[in-house]
């Protein structure tokens, strides 16, 4: 599989997932929230492979920090500015801006440890790795 079509792999396999784990958790998700799980999805694939020396853990925390922007960033403009209210965590101690807050970010975290505990997996049982970023640039051809 090229570069390019690995990200797409990653992309669709990061929304649907998500989409899939909220519709679980809610009853329901959003397209908004496909692409959103899409991108996180690509985003860590990014990190895991450019901080391969890293723990697991603290890859984790640098994906929780990633989401929790992207998270932030697709709210305002979701939320805010095109006022289609697919969440509001106005309620929720610790708070910004009814978009993001602490207890989401937990859950982030939880979820990028997941994620990156799942590439490990998938880069032993293949001996290689997951997505080789040298691929990407070098496919766009």
């Amino acid at each position: 599989m090229k570069g390019i079509e690995k990200l797409f792999f990653i992309f669709l396999l990061g929304g649907f997932g998500y989409g899939g784990l909220e519709t679980f958790f809610r009853g329901f998700t959003h397209w908004s929230m496909i692409i959103t799980g899409g991108t996180a999805l690509i985003l860590l694939t990014l990190i895991y492979e450019a901080t391969p020396t890293l723990s697991i853990p603290i890859q984790s925390f640098f994906g929780t920090v990633v989401i929790t922007v992207l998270e932030l960033s697709v709210g305002i403009i979701i939320n805010k500015i095109f006022s289609y209210g697919v969440w509001d965590y106005s309620n929720i101690p610790f708070n910004f801006l009814g978009q993001i807050s602490l207890r989401f970010s937990l859950c982030w975290y939880a979820v990028s440890c997941f994620c990156f505990t799942g590439m490990e997996m998938v880069k032993r049982l293949f001996s290689r790795d997951f997505i080789n970023l040298n691929t990407v640039r070098t496919n766009r051809t």
